[in-house]
């Protein structure tokens, strides 16, 4: 088993709260990593966000409904549930957490030290909650990160690639693929990737925006595109 790195999959669950940024191309993204990681017999893990039912130990503001409960991720509910065109299949990890990062209050950091893992490559939601506070623990943790954007979506596009562009600033030992670069990397074939090499190597003005996204996607190798 190659366990060098491991494949993790953030919060690809049913939970349909709030519309997601071209999400099936995502989860089509998704399915062939998972496909490929297997495979080359690379370690998959699974996160759930799952919330108490009566809405105990929640953040603080965590959004509620009239009765006191969590509007979303709700245990119990097929909403915690993966999406059933990405379920795990026997071999896979599935690990349950309160907070965004997978990090905090699970045994993730355990598990892949166990494994002997140095490396993880990421796909999942939110871009801009879950999978960037999860990029900056591993980060904290001594792992180095493969962020696989295209794979990544959060409730709006530009959210997604303004998490792109923190992640892309400041996790220094990060790259960044799309799916297609980084199923060439895995079959050790040529292939595009952004790996910054400079702090805040992405700075731009807020008018500058749309053409600093569309400089990270040329790196990608993405299609760019106007913003929302």
């Amino acid at each position: 088993m190659n366990t060098d790195r491991a494949f993790l999959v953030i919060d690809l669950q049913q939970e349909d709260g709030f519309p997601l940024h071209g999400f099936n191309q995502v989860i089509h993204n998704t399915a062939r990593l998972l496909d490929a990681s297997r495979h080359a017999g690379t370690p998959v893990i699974y996160t759930r966000h799952i919330n108490a039912t009566d809405g105990s130990d929640l953040p603080p503001g965590e959004p509620l409904d009239a009765t006191g409960r969590p509007l979303s991720y709700r245990a119990g509910t097929q909403q915690v549930e993966i999406i059933e065109r990405l379920a795990p299949v026997p071999g896979d990890r599935v690990i349950d957490k309160p907070r965004y990062s997978a990090f905090h209050r699970t045994d993730l950091d355990q598990q892949l030290r166990q494994l002997g893992v140095r490396r993880l490559a990421i796909s999942g939601v939110l871009t801009d909650a879950c999978v960037l506070a999860t990029a900056l623990d591993a980060f904290a943790l001594g792992y180095g990160v493969d962020l696989i954007a295209d794979a990544c979506t959060s409730t709006t596009e530009a959210a997604h690639n303004a998490a792109l562009l923190i992640m892309a600033n400041w996790v220094y030992a990060i790259e960044l693929f799309s799916t297609e670069q980084f199923l060439k990397a895995l079959n050790a074939e040529a292939h595009h990737s952004c790996r910054p090499t400079e702090p805040d190597q992405f700075a731009h003005r807020p008018d500058q925006f749309v053409a600093t996204i569309a400089r990270l996607q040329t790196e990608l190798g993405l299609p760019r595109r106007e913003q929302e």
